[in-house]
Parts: structure tokens; C-alpha cells; sequence
């Protein structure tokens, strides 16, 4: 194993990072993705690397409420800042709703896509609590699925405000 060479060594950082309420001592490179210190420092793997580049949504994750491709924001610029993965959403060894409600409805199939839509939804439904089917559309514009035609995303995220009246695929209820 090499040692790291004096140019590298100038451009490491330390600082701390809070993710999911959870603070962590981080030393690392200052070009560093918040979404390669999340990973590798942190060690949690629900946010996905799909692009590298701010064009499928895999990677979102929250910073001080607001969704952020974290693949692109460093994760050197989130000091003091509060992060919240996939991961955060869910507490006491139970599934978020927005987890339950997705699994439910079908929303999920290879779910490489899904921390990315919950994080999306979880930051729609912050500010508007009753979306329609185009204002979910709209919210999660910035997730790419290959899978499931969003049919039953929006679905589901709609069937979790209890908005019913949608062309989104939901079945009635019974």
C-alpha cells in the first residue's frame, strides 16, 4: 500500500457530519460527494449511485429539508447541516408510511429508484401536504424509474395523502 503523497494529504478535510440525527466524524478528500462520504464513511447504502450526474434521482437525499442529488453536493458543504437519508425516513424498526404505502401499491419492482422517490415524495409532501396527480408527477420529475411506468408511484404516493381521485392506477377501495 502506497502512502498518500503531500498534495493529497492538503486537500482532506475534517469535519462532522450529521446524517439521520446521527453525528459522524469525517476525514476526507474535500472534493468528496456527499453521496461517496455517505456510503463509504457513513456506511449507509440505501442512497444509490445510478448517473453521477444529477439525472435519475437515485442519490437524493435531504439537507435541512430540501431534496439534494447528493451524487453532486459535497459532502464537505453539509457541516452544520442536518442530512436525511432513506434510511431516516423509517424509525423504531418500522417502515415509514411512505415505505408502507409504496410497497403496497405496487410501486417497486427492481427498487434501485425507490430511496430516491421516497426521499422526492417525502420532500413534495412537506410543502404541499395534498398534491394532485400532476403536482406528484411534477415532484418526482427528477427520479428516473426504468422499471415501473410510475403508474403506481403516483398512485401511491396519492393513495398516501388519501387523494383518490386520480387516473394514477389506484383500484378504489372496497
Amino acid at each position: 500500500m502506497t502512502q498518500p503523497s503531500p498534495t493529497n494529504l492538503s486537500n482532506r478535510l475534517g469535519y462532522e457530519l450529521e446524517v439521520n440525527g446521527v453525528r459522524y466524524p469525517i476525514t476526507a478528500d474535500a472534493g468528496r460527494s456527499l453521496l461517496s462520504v455517505i456510503r463509504n464513511e457513513v456506511g449507509l447504502t440505501g442512497t444509490k449511485e445510478g448517473c453521477d450526474d444529477c439525472e435519475c434521482g437515485a442519490c437524493m437525499v435531504l439537507v435541512d429539508g430540501r431534496p439534494v442529488n447528493s451524487c453532486s453536493f459535497l459532502a464537505a458543504q453539509c457541516q452544520g447541516r442536518s442530512v436525511t437519508t432513506v434510511e431516516g425516513l423509517a424509525g423504531d424498526d418500522r417502515l415509514h408510511p411512505l415505505q408502507q404505502v409504496l410497497l403496497d401499491a405496487g410501486g417497486v419492482q427492481c427498487g434501485f429508484c425507490t430511496p430516491g422517490m421516497l426521499i422526492s415524495t417525502h420532500a413534495l409532501l412537506t410543502v404541499n401536504p395534498d398534491p394532485n396527480e400532476e403536482d406528484v408527477r411534477i415532484g418526482l420529475s427528477g427520479n428516473l424509474c426504468r422499471c415501473t411506468g410510475y403508474t403506481n408511484i403516483v398512485a401511491a404516493v396519492l393513495q398516501a395523502t388519501g387523494t383518490r381521485e386520480s387516473n394514477a392506477g389506484a383500484e378504489p377501495e372496497a
